[in-house]
């Protein structure tokens, strides 16, 4: 029963997307487009600002970044240090912070690579 309805189930999608392919290209050769493309007519004919921030702000932006990466990892520091030296039960706290920590690192040498190195 269970492969019947497989079967069934593969050949539903196939003759959906088939079906959904041929509307829309039917849509598409008579030009008209309907609803959706007055839709996004604006969108696209908008002029797009490349530069949303200033070299100053971009620099700003990575070092308040910097600034809380060096808070969570003195607090992981931190919550490790209790947890080996005295015993405190802060191993939720510990990989919460670590994983912020991480995060944070990821984020704030993307930011870096993609506004300051040269492509």
């Amino acid at each position: 029963m269970k492969v019947e309805m497989g079967r069934w189930l593969l050949a539903c999608v196939v003759c959906w997307a088939f079906v959904s392919n041929s509307v829309w290209a039917d849509e598409v050769a008579s030009g008209e487009g309907g609803e959706s493309l007055h839709v996004i007519k604006p969108f696209v004919e908008q002029e797009i600002d490349r530069e949303m921030f200033t070299e100053e702000e971009k620099h700003q932006i990575l070092f308040y970044m910097g600034v809380i990466l060096l808070l969570l990892l003195i607090a992981t520091v931190a919550f490790g240090i209790g947890m080996v030296l005295f015993d405190k039960p802060w191993f939720v706290g510990h990989m919460v912070s670590a994983g912020l920590t991480v995060t944070l690192a990821v984020a704030h040498a993307v930011a870096a690579v993609v506004w300051f190195f040269p492509f």
